[in-house]
């Protein structure tokens, strides 16, 4: 079960990053090679993340590498505007349907 959702900041504790979730998924769901050329090999068996990362970047990672940010300041990505609409008390949220 995810620890977190959609549009919370999380940091990376292994390689200390900001990023806000943007997808969530049950399992690993990226190929074989990708996993095997990923230098920490978490366990393919927990919730993965979608995150995209303070200065531009964007990764996927799996749940036992993150935790939620402690800094409430906004996360700086150009793709940020086309996914969320509002900023607020330290979470993204996303557009409202019509």
């Amino acid at each position: 079960m995810p620890n977190y959702e959609i549009g919370q900041i999380v940091h990376h504790t292994r390689y200390d990053y900001r990023g806000v979730v943007i997808q969530i998924d049950d399992t690993c769901c990226a190929s074989n090679t990708w996993y095997e050329r990923n230098r920490t090999h978490p366990n393919r068996n927990q919730p993965w993340y979608h995150v995209l990362v303070d200065g531009g970047s964007q990764t996927y990672v799996a749940q036992e590498n993150i935790e939620l940010d402690q800094d409430l300041s906004e996360i700086h990505h150009p793709y940020i505007p086309r996914i969320f609409s509002l900023f607020l008390k330290g979470r993204y949220h996303r557009f409202s349907p019509n």
